[in-house]
């Protein structure tokens, strides 16, 4: 990319996962490899939030202590706030995690075909499900040390959450910072994986182009957070990424298509 401003492409960057609907519009040969990763994200979603609210009914609810005094009553709100927020966190970051996982497979064929349509070199040769089966495995392993990764530093940053005062003004800044950092690697990865980079070649392609990247996780954040529209996030982002490393001339290919 040639030297622009930094917010400029940070913003550019941020609306790559929602333009990218557009570009998935123009090209319906794209379509069959989406829609069964949204069928999975919309059953991985329902059985998240219903597990994660019979959590909270049946073991939260019935630890909220009880009285008739004023400070009980507040004590109670807070208590239910509480447990609320612990739940819905569980809930994104659990259906981001399955959702990741179960759609692997379809996103390795979605890059693929996502990057010959913009004028890479991928293969174009016929989907076939036997082939398709072969590399799920390696696909979902790959997919495992991911989120194992991720859910390491989830950890390390809920430890530091229980540090007084500095822990709870940090906590919620270094998650963001963290998921979208995860999310950026997650789907840079596949073409990444595909082009044989090493983890270190990855991080020095995403810091290369860090104000583009920055963008594009937080992008990815705020749709996986928006109701409804978070069943696209995973395809988007996945489309979004080799728009993204084709805009940050890291294929030599274009953005348009």
């Amino acid at each position: 990319m040639g030297m622009t401003n930094p917010l400029v492409n940070f913003a550019k960057g941020f609306w790559f996962p929602f333009n990218s609907f557009f570009f998935v519009k123009r090209h319906p040969r794209l379509y069959p490899f989406i829609v069964l990763p949204v069928l999975i994200n919309v059953i991985s979603f329902c059985l998240v939030i219903y597990f994660g609210f019979d959590f909270y009914r049946n073991l939260v609810m019935s630890r909220v202590p009880q009285g008739d005094a004023w400070y009980w009553l507040i004590l109670n709100y807070f208590l239910l706030l509480l447990a609320i927020v612990v739940v819905l966190v569980f809930v994104f970051f659990t259906f981001a995690v399955v959702g990741s996982l179960l759609a692997s497979p379809f996103n390795e064929v979605l890059s693929e075909r996502t990057e010959f349509l913009l004028g890479g070199h991928a293969s174009e040769e016929p989907f076939s499900f036997p082939s398709f089966l072969r590399s799920a495995g390696k696909s979902m392993l790959t997919e495992s040390k991911k989120i194992g990764l991720f859910l390491l530093g989830m950890v390390l940053l809920l430890l530091l959450y229980l540090l007084p005062l500095l822990g709870a003004m940090l906590y919620p800044i270094l998650s963001v910072i963290w998921t979208a950092f995860f999310l950026v690697m997650e789907y840079t990865g596949y073409v990444f994986t595909r082009k044989g980079l090493s983890f270190k070649e990855q991080r020095q392609i995403v810091y290369r182009n860090a104000a583009l990247m920055s963008g594009f996780g937080l992008g990815l954040f705020c749709l996986l957070a928006i109701p409804f529209l978070q069943f696209f996030c995973i395809p988007l982002g996945v489309v979004g990424a080799v728009r993204l490393l084709a805009e940050a001339n890291e294929l030599g290919v274009t953005t348009e298509g």
